[in-house]
């Protein structure tokens, strides 16, 4: 729930502000004072988008993974891979959502709505726990 990604966030000391950022629904900072997850509620709303948005983001803070856009060195997908990475496993576990699949749910919008989340973090969480990857384009 929202809840318990506020209460993580919280007990990692991670501060999560509500703001205008028109260029992006949301992004977390890492500088001397701390993390930072900035959220646009004018671009998200509330919902399946927020909590999919706030896990990942705390994924990147409780993962340190942060890239630099300086660095030709640095690889941009391996840091977003393991922000979802921790996403998945905090809102959904392998077993929750196997347990899923045998209620019958199996359509991506409907395990997306059953577990809260938006569709395309579904089809993640489907690549990641059928195929052990985050590869989305590579199945759907």
């Amino acid at each position: 729930t929202m809840n318990n990604l506020f209460c993580i966030a919280k007990d990692a000391g991670i501060i999560v502000e509500y703001c205008r950022i028109p260029l992006n629904e949301s992004i977390s900072i890492q500088d001397s004072y701390g993390d930072f997850i900035l959220i646009d509620y004018s671009l998200i709303g509330t919902g399946s988008k927020e909590k999919t948005h706030l896990a990942h983001e705390i994924g990147h803070c409780v993962k340190g993974a942060f890239y630099n856009a300086y660095s030709p060195l640095d690889v941009r997908q391996k840091h977003e891979n393991r922000a979802d990475k921790w996403a998945i496993e905090e809102l959904i576990s392998r077993e929750d959502f196997h347990d899923a699949l045998a209620k019958g749910y199996t359509e991506i919008w409907e395990l997306a709505e059953y577990f809260e989340v938006t569709e395309d973090f579904m089809r993640k969480v489907i690549c990641w726990y059928e195929h052990g990857n985050l590869n989305v384009n590579a199945y759907f």
